[in-house]
């Protein structure tokens, strides 16, 4: 289950409290997906979280004002974890972050990063770099998304 957001001193809007919280796919439509242009973005993680699951990623990590209280997020940020991807099945977008990582925001209205890479600014993987508000400094959270196991990218039905 997906925490409430909260007030965050220092940031312009409401953050997930500090940890990674997992959640499906559902879950993150019911709580963040709430109005035309979030649909549409919702939309761009589930064809890319599609395209990573085939590849053998297990794991995504969500950031970004996508997951706080920002009324219209400009895009939403997510690493994947690269244990078990098989290169030859990634789509080379994955890995292609030139001009702003333009053709991932076209293809996706997001940008992904492999979890273990280091964010040169500053020098801490992408899974640690997301989980700080880059308003404040401090600490906030993120979600992560099973994609071997959610129930829609699967096609289960949940009870």
């Amino acid at each position: 289950m997906i925490p409430d957001l909260i007030p965050a001193a220092g940031s312009p809007w409401s953050l997930l409290p500090p940890g990674i919280h997992p959640a499906s796919l559902d879950e993150v439509s019911a709580r963040f997906a709430t109005n035309h242009w979030r649909r549409s973005l919702f939309d761009g993680l589930v064809d890319a979280s599609n395209l990573l699951r085939n590849a053998g990623c297990p794991t995504i990590y969500l950031d970004g004002s996508y997951i706080s209280g920002k009324p219209k997020p400009g895009d939403f940020d997510a690493c994947w974890d690269p244990t078990g991807v098989d290169p030859t099945k990634l789509d080379p977008v994955f890995l292609d972050f030139t001009n702003g990582r333009a053709s991932q925001k076209a293809a996706f209205k997001g940008e992904f990063f492999p979890s273990s890479m280091t964010c040169a600014d500053v020098g801490r993987t992408f899974v640690e770099f997301f989980q700080q508000d880059r308003f404040t400094g401090n600490q906030k959270g993120i979600i992560s998304i099973l994609l071997q196991t959610d129930p829609l990218l699967t096609g289960k039905v949940q009870p």
